[in-house]
C-alpha cells in the first residue's frame, strides 16, 4: 500500500542526498518545526535557494545546481500520483513561492520545463 508520509518524508532525504547544500537546512527545519513537513520544506527553504542560487549570489547556494533540483523537483512532480503530498508540495510550496515579475529571479520560470511550467501557469496565470 503506498504511504503518502513515507514518501514525502523520503522525498525529503533524497533532496538532501542529492543536493547536499540542503541537507543541513533539512536537518534544521526537522528539528525546529518537529518533523518534516513538505510544505514548509519546499517554500521557506528549497525555493529560496534554488532562487539565490540562480542569481548567482554569494552565500552558501552559490555552487548549488540549481537546474539540477527544478530538474529533479519535475521528475518527482511527474512520477508522484495525483492528489499526493510530493506533487502537491511542489505545486503549491515550490511554484508558488517562485518570485512574482517585479522581483528579482523572476527569470528563473524560463527554465522549468514543461510539466512545471504548465502546473505553474495553471497556479499564477497572470505570472
Amino acid at each position: 500500500m503506498y504511504d503518502d508520509a513515507d514518501n514525502a518524508s523520503a522525498f525529503m532525504s533524497r533532496i538532501a542526498e542529492r543536493f547536499p547544500q540542503l541537507a543541513e537546512d533539512l536537518e534544521c527545519h526537522i528539528e525546529n518545526d518537529g518533523g518534516p513537513l513538505t510544505h514548509v520544506f519546499l517554500g521557506i527553504y528549497v525555493t529560496p535557494a534554488v532562487v539565490s542560487a540562480f542569481l548567482g549570489e554569494d552565500g552558501e547556494f552559490k555552487d548549488l545546481n540549481w537546474q539540477g533540483l527544478i530538474h529533479f523537483l519535475s521528475t518527482e512532480f511527474e512520477k508522484a500520483p495525483l492528489g499526493g503530498e510530493v506533487r502537491a508540495a511542489i505545486g503549491t510550496s515550490f511554484l508558488m513561492h517562485l518570485p512574482w515579475p517585479s522581483g528579482p529571479g523572476y527569470d528563473v520560470l524560463d527554465r522549468l520545463g514543461p510539466t512545471l511550467r504548465e502546473k505553474f501557469d495553471e497556479l499564477r496565470p497572470a505570472g
